[in-house]
């Protein structure tokens, strides 16, 4: 079992659904569900998930690569190592999804929804993360990988989770190894992948956003060297790459409103093609619909995700501030 994407684009099974080599041993759990556990101890427990959106590609790629390193010997294994292909019929499909959006499903929030296979497939993923980390006494990790739709002034970056508790640093020291240029700080429980597993299994999680959409085999992955980097050296349990130092810090946001799209009337004042923190000053109206208008209320927000296109019900877009990097740790 080398190529976990090949198997989960033609829909097959592997041959052999468990196996192991000389540093550890695999399983085939679901389909696009593999799990990899090295034969010596380990301290850290990993998911690293992609494709809950199935037409980011780039992201499934590298986690692809990065698995055929490990069975194949080249890439020592560490940690014990969950890799979820979240979306496959949509992947199939390339589209972000067929019925409805799974990042918006999780921690029983798919009850919300027409049931679908994507409703089928959120509550198979939200047990396999449980039946993961069981009784799990390392330090638990998860990383889910995607792409935005448009383009990022800030192209790489990544969104913490709603918690009470102070972010892990040893996330924090990854996210910095992996040259992401922000951190944005959500500051309400949704419905996403990565704050399923902060709420319920308490693992340290985030939302990684590396660049735009592309079809597969259209990507180009050396544009995602250092986080392919950063991960190499987390399954390996290495020590991670230096941040270069003509990389600017890591600029760090919190989420100060949330654009809920409530009518079909509901109109959101930004051209197509804006990109996301884009800033805008205050006293800029954003949005309006019946009984509800939002402009700008701090001197500068910057805009995250504007898409007046989503389902009545769903975040239309987020809007921004900038905070110092100590609100990582109140």
């Amino acid at each position: 079992m080398r190529d976990l994407l090949a198997l989960t684009l033609a829909g097959r099974m592997p041959v052999n659904t468990r196996g192991e080599n000389a540093i550890l041993g695999w399983q085939w759990l679901e389909e696009g569900v593999l799990e990899l556990n090295p034969h010596s101890g380990y301290r850290q427990a990993v998911v690293l998930s992609a494709g809950i959106h199935g037409n980011e590609t780039a992201p499934i790629e590298l986690l692809n690569q990065l698995v055929t390193e490990v069975l194949d010997g080249v890439r020592p294994l560490a940690v014990r190592l969950l890799v979820v292909l979240g979306n496959p019929t949509a992947m199939r499909a390339d589209k972000r999804y067929l019925a409805s959006d799974m990042n918006r499903m999780f921690g029983g929030r798919y009850s919300q929804f027409s049931p679908s296979g994507e409703t089928v497939r959120v509550q198979l993923l939200e047990q396999v993360i449980r039946n993961f980390f069981d009784g799990e006494c390392a330090a638990r990790f998860h990383f889910d990988l995607h792409t935005a739709i448009r383009e990022s002034r800030l192209p790489r970056f990544a969104l913490l989770p709603y918690q009470q508790q102070p972010y892990s640093n040893d996330m924090l020291v990854l996210l910095d190894a992996a040259e992401l240029d922000a951190i944005v700080i959500h500051r309400a429980p949704g419905g996403t992948f990565s704050h399923f597993s902060s709420e319920q299994v308490k693992a340290a999680s985030c939302t990684l956003e590396l660049g735009k959409a592309r079809p597969f085999g259209q990507n180009d992955l050396q544009q995602f060297a250092s986080i392919y980097r950063a991960l190499q050296a987390l399954v390996s349990a290495q020590p991670l790459p230096e941040r270069e130092q003509e990389q600017q810090p890591i600029r760090v946001f919190r989420v100060e409103q949330s654009l809920i799209k409530r009518s079909e009337a509901f109109k959101l004042y930004l051209s197509g093609d804006t990109a996301n923190f884009t800033v805008l000053p205050q006293g800029t109206l954003l949005c309006e619909q019946p009984g509800e208008t939002y402009r700008v209320q701090h001197e500068e927000e910057w805009v995250l995700f504007p898409n007046p296109n989503v389902a009545l019900g769903l975040r239309a877009g987020m809007m921004l501030t900038e905070v110092p990097r100590s609100t990582l740790f109140e």
